[in-house]
């Protein structure tokens, strides 16, 4: 079970290649989630301006706060900005401290180990309570693949990195399968509290907490909800200290709510605008730019690629629906990356008719006047009128029916630029 924890939370955590399914939202925004859900937190109210922070200060009627960049995230604490001002979590003492550092966090990228060179922008900040926990305990809800359910994972062991927990003291995580239905009963979860070891007066408080978490997670269509730390408070009560969740992308017809908070400045800009045209792209390190359709048929091309010695671009799969707009737009993502020096076109029609991949080929060849070598490979449904309307194109195409031999070109002509 923990080799199926450690699998599904690294799932959580990274982009799916079929499809996104990780929406995620500010810190500020899960803690009005859990509050709307009767979940204690200390009390954080977020600001967009250095002022707008000072006066929320200003109003906690305390000077014991702390102050948080909302970047979506993790390890925010250790990072620094491109400004050069080090950290994006500090404890203030006044209102003038909160406008400071909001100050030299607005407007700033947020740089840590979890968001590569560039960093994110930090378009607002939070203001929380600074309260001392008596105990830190870790809980999280994740899909299971092996049972096919929901668990809860929990730990006594909070505040710090989960995987590490996992390595150094696996029989510290307690892994408890959920009922999809109704999750988890009161008397489990309070069974589940008194293992774990908080105290006779904050055992009924955490049951209560992992029973509306999982509430959470089924009505809002969550892949996951993570809480590090779960604090127990010197009076018994149970807060959550901090929160991230994920929504299943494939739920936003039903979750508008949820899909509201969605904050793309978060996002590569480039797999936002792919989004637009149903293109689904995540940019990679290699030289070899890829169109393909179906993820599965992806992810082999990707892997033929490096069989040959080739490095892939990017994951790229135009779906079974795109247009020949949509290819065009497909190949205006791969063309803006100057380490383009091939571009590998894969498809098996099936749904996706290759003629319609051939009219947008041949339309983006000539309007973006391509100079980059292209190697085609075209299967399936149209695929001898695709190859018809390539062939009279008299574009430098190279085309291919074998999956080898294609693969070994696109990697020949980018060596070869």
């Amino acid at each position: 079970m923990l080799r199926n924890f450690r699998a599904a939370r690294g799932v959580a955590k990274t982009v799916g290649v079929s499809q996104r399914r990780n929406l995620s939202i500010h810190e500020y925004q899960s803690v009005e989630l859990l509050n709307s859900y009767g979940i204690p937190t200390p009390k954080a109210v977020p600001a967009f301006t250095a002022s707008e922070a000072e006066q929320v200060a200003k109003d906690f009627g305390t000077n014991e706060l702390v102050i948080k960049a909302q970047v979506l995230a993790g390890g925010r604490g250790k990072g620094h900005f491109d400004s050069g001002f080090k950290g994006g979590v500090h404890m203030i003492d006044s209102p003038a401290q909160a406008k400071e550092y909001a100050g030299k966090m607005l407007g700033a990228n947020l740089i840590t180990k979890q968001t590569g060179a560039g960093g994110r922008i930090c378009n607002a900040i939070m203001i929380a309570e600074r309260l001392p926990p008596q105990k830190e305990y870790y809980a999280a809800i994740l899909n299971d693949r092996a049972s096919g359910s929901p668990v809860l994972v929990t730990s006594n062991q909070g505040g710090m990195n989960i995987e590490d927990v996992a390595h150094d003291t696996p029989e510290a995580i307690i892994t408890t399968p959920l009922d999809f239905d109704n999750g988890i009963s009161n008397a489990d979860a309070v069974d589940l509290a008194k293992k774990l070891g908080f105290k006779d007066g904050a055992q009924k408080n955490a049951a209560d907490v992992f029973g509306k978490l999982y509430k959470i997670f089924r009505e809002k269509d969550a892949t996951q909800i993570e809480i590090n730390p779960l604090s127990e408070m010197s009076d018994g009560q149970v807060l959550c200290m901090d929160a991230k969740f994920g929504f299943d992308d494939n739920a936003d017809f039903r979750q508008k709510d949820i899909f509201k908070l969605r904050d793309t400045t978060q996002e590569d800009a480039q797999e936002v605008e792919a989004a637009e045209y149903g293109l689904n792209f995540i940019k990679l390190d290699g030289n070899i730019g890829c169109l393909v359709n179906g993820a599965g048929l992806a992810m082999a091309t990707m892997d033929v690629l490096n069989l040959h010695g080739g490095s892939p671009a990017n994951f790229l799969d135009v779906g079974g629906g795109a247009t020949a707009d949509a290819v065009k737009k497909a190949f205006e993502l791969l063309l803006s990356s100057s380490n383009v020096k091939s571009i590998f076109v894969n498809i098996f029609g099936g749904i996706m008719r290759c003629d319609v991949i051939a009219e947008g080929i041949i339309k983006a060849t000539k309007e973006l006047h391509l100079t980059v070598p292209l190697v085609v490979r075209l299967q399936g449904t149209k695929e001898a009128e695709a190859k018809k309307m390539i062939s009279e194109s008299g574009l430098a195409i190279f085309p291919f029916d074998g999956l080898d031999e294609a693969a070994a070109k696109a990697v020949e002509m980018a060596k070869g630029q």
